[in-house]
């Protein structure tokens, strides 16, 4: 029941987080980036005051200074700017799959870089996952284009504020490191907006509604995930992340008119499949792992 539960809310996190996506995607034809980043993160932001305020949580924490803190934030904005970027130059299904090889690298990265177990069947898994994101981008090819570099950077940066929260030793919840992350983004969107040369845009009144949804959607999103992470196996719960790339293909066919050729859905596959086996077989061998320390 439990697991059920936690899986359900990851199913609906990651439906909100595709359609704040495609919203992302539909907006970026008439606004800068930086500036729509800007307005959903200073809304994302003031939503979460509000809750601490609710709460009666110190809106400042010091741990916000902590260096591992501020790492795990700069990784969290790096990757999201880039991310976002990549939303408005290419299709929405294919910045979507390069997305999901995150937790393939995060198992990678916690190997080297965390001293973690890893056998040799997550590392076959690993690079067959890897194996799907070079049939994607397909380097050198005539389908490539370079734009989807931005799509890794961006997924490389969300896997290393993973690895990086995996590391943190700090009281700080979920919401708290969101709220922080969210209060960096502004000013880095700033700076997008100034390094592209593009200016403010007054949004009309469907754009304005379209933000205003775009705020209130990142919000249940992370707030959705916490709860999922809080029920249940958390490989089996985490498996599930990869309904985002359901419904990323939904949302881009039936709104951008978008449909993946075979080699795309072939690297879609491989990644979801690898990551999925990745993630049990990590759960798995966790749970062996306590049964063998609680039986000394």
């Amino acid at each position: 029941m439990e697991n059920l539960r936690g899986a359900a809310f990851m199913v609906l996190a990651m439906a909100c987080f595709a359609i704040e996506d495609a919203l992302f995607k539909t907006l970026s034809a008439t606004l800068p980036m930086g500036q729509i980043l800007t307005i959903t993160c200073l809304g994302g932001l003031c939503a979460f005051t509000l809750w601490f305020l609710m709460k009666s949580v110190r809106l400042w924490q010091p741990e916000y200074l902590d260096p591992k803190v501020l790492l795990r934030s700069a990784c969290d904005v790096g990757g999201s700017v880039m991310f976002a970027t990549s939303l408005s130059l290419i299709p929405l299904t294919t910045a979507s799959a390069v997305i999901q090889a995150t937790p393939l690298v995060v198992a990678m990265g916690a190997a080297i870089f965390l001293g973690q177990p890893v056998g040799w069947r997550r590392w076959l898994a690993i690079t067959a996952g890897f194996c799907g994101v070079l049939i994607i981008l397909r380097p050198g090819l005539e389908g490539f284009n370079s734009a989807v570099l931005l799509s890794v950077g961006g997924m490389l940066g969300l896997a290393a504020r993973d690895l990086l929260t995996r590391a943190l030793n700090v009281s700080l919840t979920g919401p708290q490191l969101a709220s922080h992350t969210f209060a960096l983004i502004i000013p880095a969107s700033c700076v997008l907006m100034y390094a592209q040369g593009q200016r403010f845009v007054m949004p009309n009144g469907y754009e304005a509604a379209l933000l205003a949804a775009c705020t209130v959607i990142a919000v249940f999103a992370y707030l959705t995930l916490v709860a999922a992470t809080r029920h249940g196996n958390a490989g089996i719960i985490s498996s599930f992340r990869y309904s985002r790339m359901i419904f990323a293909l939904i949302l881009g066919y039936v709104v951008f008119a978008e449909t993946p050729d075979l080699l795309t859905i072939l690297g879609i596959t491989i990644i979801i499949a690898s990551g999925i086996f990745t993630l049990l077989r990590e759960a798995r061998l966790a749970r062996a792992s306590l049964t063998a320390a609680a039986a000394i």
